[in-house]
């Protein structure tokens, strides 16, 4: 078993986005699995133990969010960057 969401703050309030993050911790406690796909980096970081980073349809990386901040996330997405392995590679 395993929660898959998209999305799931994206027409919310902030108190309502609030509540659906504190549901998802209280998920992931539980040791259920959770995919969250979502634009949204702070709530991202905020919850996620590993980020998986996709550009123009293909994963780039993935990264630990203890060790990456938004601005490299957003760097990876959006090319200003090289990801991890890249730069490995390179």
């Amino acid at each position: 078993k395993m929660v898959i969401m998209d999305e799931p703050t994206a027409a919310l309030g902030v108190k309502e986005s609030r509540r659906v993050l504190e549901l998802i911790v209280d998920v992931k406690k539980r040791g259920l699995p959770i995919v969250l796909i979502s634009h949204n980096m702070p709530h991202v970081f905020e919850v996620a133990d590993r980020i998986h980073i996709h550009r123009l349809g293909r994963r780039l990386c993935v990264i630990d969010p203890k060790q990456y901040t938004m601005s490299d996330a957003v760097a990876f997405m959006t090319g200003a960057k090289l990801p991890p392995e890249a730069a490995l590679a390179a």
